[in-house]
């Protein structure tokens, strides 16, 4: 019982060390990007920037808003920069625990995931930014003064690239679920039409209401399904042919 005691123990010890490390490393390219706070949000901002009518610009409704929101775009920005230091950490303390076979098959995977969210991001800055706010700026009344609040901005953006981060990796869920053998691509070549309704769903419930922007989203999710489950069909073992001559009788000739 002492040397469970012990393990856990140790364990727990391994992930307070490691989490410190995380936190160090976030907090030191937090640091070293707190200078330039202003310009990562003018970046950030940059496609709506764009598509503003002339003179107009962004708001503040916040007292403190103004400094509280660039020192959050800059701690966001850190998190990115650090993330392969902390998938390394996270890589650390759970890797002795898998298996041979395991270990080959989730390195790619992280890896993978990490390119795809940072795609998906890639995607929904340089793609549906611009489309969706230039469609606003169309469709606004005239008379009315259309600006935001750099903390709503925000709270869109970041929304925005999660819904688009987190659908980018379909992929790869695809693949684990059929390496888990939860699923099979039979089965999931049947739930094809559930998943078409699903993605307009999703793109209905975490994007503007407005047409473009919801095809935007479902239409990748639907292409990125199929591709997962091509993806799936190369990676996965071909599993053992059942021997059905050993269950026939034998007929000596």
């Amino acid at each position: 019982m002492s040397g469970s005691e012990d393990s856990f123990l140790s364990h727990l010890f391994e992930l307070r060390d490691r989490l410190i490390r995380v936190l160090l490393a976030i907090g030191i390219v937090f640091i070293c990007l707190f200078p330039w706070a202003k310009e990562l949000y003018a970046l950030l901002a940059q496609p709506l920037l764009a598509t503003l009518p002339q003179g107009g610009q962004m708001i503040a409704t916040d007292v403190v808003g103004v400094f509280l929101v660039p020192m959050k775009v800059a701690l966001m920005v850190a998190f990115l920069i650090a993330l392969p230091y902390v998938l390394y950490q996270v890589w650390g303390f759970v890797a002795p625990g898998l298996y041979a076979h395991e270990k080959r098959l989730a390195l790619p995977l992280v890896a993978a995931s990490v390119i795809l969210f940072f795609i998906g991001m890639a995607f929904a800055y340089f793609l549906v930014f611009p489309t969706v706010f230039g469609f606003m700026a169309k469709v606004a009344p005239e008379g009315v003064a259309w600006m935001t609040d750099i903390e709503k901005y925000l709270s869109f953006v970041m929304s925005t690239f999660i819904a688009f981060g987190v659908t980018f990796e379909v992929p790869v869920i695809v693949i684990v679920l059929v390496q888990m053998r939860i699923v099979t691509l039979v089965t999931l070549r049947e739930w094809r039409p559930y998943v078409i309704v699903g993605a307009f769903v999703v793109g209905a419930v975490f994007t503007p209401p407005d047409v473009i922007s919801q095809l935007m989203l479902a239409i990748p999710l639907c292409l990125l399904y199929e591709l997962g489950m091509l993806m799936a069909r190369f990676i996965s073992k071909p599993e053992a042919a059942p021997l059905l001559e050993s269950n026939q009788p034998h007929n000596k000739g």
